[in-house]
């Protein structure tokens, strides 16, 4: 027989741990509006709130750390009739969970989020708001939840677990960080959050091993040379892929070389190197290499064949004939070289110029005469020059387009650039669909320049209110260029691919805010500048700049294409003053 004293210990205990469990309960969104909760109708304990339920404010700022969900005031939703229950703090929850969700959308992952709240100020809890952001890129996605006003809640409830809604469109294997703050949200309080990043799903993981292996794709893939031969290495699927084969296909002169490939995995598990054969001299071949599944996604490579010189004969008379002969050509080329060298060496001491050191794409050039402010440069043509994709919107007129039309000529013609145009790739554009087209060279070019000006900034107002564009590609495009530039930023990579123009009819307050990040440039003005940035050239250095050939305010317009340019922005400059804007039309007044 147990003590009195030891069985009420007990009795309390059991209790007590009884309690607990009772307070561990999970609770999941309800459908209910935000005036069945100041009704304080105990069916609406925990609610979920959309949008148009909440009207919030126009002066809450659209900068935060939380990106375009900004806290929601608590006074927007619960503080017009009893304005105290905003004016306490609410610690941020703890223990927050990921929970993955069952997805009929092979490509896409959804998931729920799970928290406690904190135990201080748990009376005063009225709330949460969860975000979730796509590291890297702008996919922010916000949800509201609202607990009853009649609710009372006391440190005990701490154990509570709370649920969100399911997020879904979630890509695969990419990496989100989930928000989960707690309400209401005092400004002068801090630590009201918690944060916790998290992976989702690999295909794998989510779809299993045999519906994923056809995804997969080789995305390391090296070409070289040795002994003549063309070899290519390239990285292996995972081994719990279990992928034993793959293959290589090559077109090129008319034909097409199959190559089987079965990799020895005892020598490396990760990657393999095989040999291309049959290919013809002289000849490009674009390859395709790929696991040997059906439907296997498909890696594409170049590959260039260089001529080869004939093979020497074996027999001893013609390798002696032959060595004669290389020596004797060995022993004029020494003497020219040198003799080449004095005369250089001579002309540099007379003309007293700066060496300076460029990219193998720009071939140094001096005038006959005294340069004392610098040097000048030639573009050699015969090497590959940086590819540069253009866009721009339609929406300002044919003068405009007219413009772009004249400075695409001048970039290709006389500043050693490959300029990509859809006005000059019509077929291609009809093959592909615009955008299709656009987001190709947007991969495949070097550089982008978008130019912007008054019809791009009202695509924009325009999508913000709600309104049908008037142009969809240049929209787009925009906001994908504003989307690498945030995610390059986030991840730390060079931002120097992309470009922003305007030319002197439009103004600064015409480029969108998506495209803040990018270098920008007022043309014709800064033509040295834009010709400094695709080709790597510096074009000031201690005591000396550099003089670039017909490329600048003042020296562009003595070419022909030049000519048409200056002629082209006089035009669109005069129907650009001619025509009155937005604001006079409605009678306001411009305020700048």
């Amino acid at each position: 027989m147990w003590p009195p004293t030891l069985t009420l210990d007990l009795l309390l205990l059991v209790s007590l741990f009884l309690g607990a469990c009772g307070e561990q309960m999970s609770y999941r969104p309800q459908n209910c509006t935000i005036e069945c909760i100041r009704r304080g109708d105990p069916r609406c304990e925990y609610c979920r709130i959309s949008a148009d339920d909440v009207q919030i404010s126009p002066r809450i700022p659209s900068y935060s750390p939380f990106g375009s969900c900004v806290p929601w005031p608590c006074h927007s939703f619960l503080g017009q009739e009893t304005p105290e229950v905003c004016q306490h703090y609410v610690h941020a929850p703890h223990n927050i969970q990921i929970e993955f969700e069952a997805s009929e959308e092979p490509t896409y992952d959804a998931i729920t989020v799970s928290w406690n709240p904190s135990q201080y100020g748990i009376e005063f809890l009225r709330g949460f708001q969860v975000t979730l952001q796509a590291l890297g890129g702008s996919q922010i996605l916000c949800q509201l939840f609202l607990l009853g006003t009649n609710l009372s809640l006391t440190p005990a409830h701490a154990q509570r677990v709370y649920h969100s809604d399911p997020f879904t469109h979630l890509f695969l294997d990419s990496e989100y960080a989930v928000t989960v703050m707690a309400l209401p949200v005092p400004e002068r309080w801090d630590q009201f959050y918690q944060k916790k990043q998290f992976f989702t799903r690999t295909c794998p993981e989510k779809n299993g091993l045999e519906e994923c292996k056809k995804d997969w794709y080789p995305r390391y893939v090296e070409v070289h040379e040795e002994n003549h031969q063309v070899y290519v290495t390239f990285n292996l699927a995972p081994e719990n892929f279990n992928i034993r084969q793959y293959f290589s296909s090559c077109f090129g002169g008319g034909l097409r070389n199959y190559t089987s490939i079965k990799p020895d995995f005892s020598l490396n598990k990760t990657h393999h190197t095989f040999r291309l054969q049959n290919l013809q001299a002289g000849t490009n071949y674009t390859c395709e290499i790929a696991a040997d599944v059906v439907d296997a996604v498909r890696k594409t490579f170049i590959v260039v064949v260089k001529h080869r010189s004939e093979e020497l004969p074996t027999s001893r008379f013609t390798e002696s004939s032959s060595l004669m002969v290389l020596l004797s050509v060995g022993i004029l080329l020494a003497a020219a070289a040198l003799l080449a060298f004095i005369i250089v060496y001579k002309n540099r001491l007379k003309k007293k110029l700066v060496h300076t050191k460029m990219r193998p794409e720009i071939i140094e050039q001096y005038y006959d005469k005294k340069l004392d402010e610098g040097q000048c440069v030639l573009l050699d043509r015969t090497t590959c020059p940086p590819r540069l994709l253009i866009c721009y919107s339609s929406n300002d007129g044919p003068a405009h387009v007219r413009v772009v039309l004249q400075l695409a000529a001048f970039l290709q013609k006389h500043m050693g650039t490959q300029v990509h145009l859809d006005l000059w790739e019509a077929l291609s554009i009809m093959e592909e669909g615009s955008m299709g087209w656009h987001c190709r060279r947007l991969n495949e070019c070097d550089f982008v320049l978008v130019i912007c000006s008054q019809g791009l900034l009202q695509n924009q107002k325009q999508q913000s209110e709600d309104e049908e564009p008037l142009e969809n590609t240049a929209l787009a495009m925009v906001s994908m260029i504003g989307e690498e530039l945030c995610r390059a930023k986030a991840l730390g990579r060079d931002l120097s691919k992309y470009m922003v123009a305007i030319f002197e009819y439009s103004q600064e307050s015409d480029i969108p805010a998506a495209l803040g990040l990018a270098s920008r440039y007022s043309l014709t003005k800064d033509l040295p500048l834009l010709f400094s940035h695709l080709h790597g050239v510096a074009l000031q250095k201690p005591g000396v700049y550099l003089q670039v050939e017909n490329i600048s305010e003042s020296g562009y317009c003595k070419l022909p294409a030049g000519a048409a340019l200056q002629l082209a922005i006089q035009e669109a400059t005069a129907q650009f003053s001619e025509e009155p804007t937005e604001e006079e039309h409605v009678g306001i007044p411009i305020i700048s």
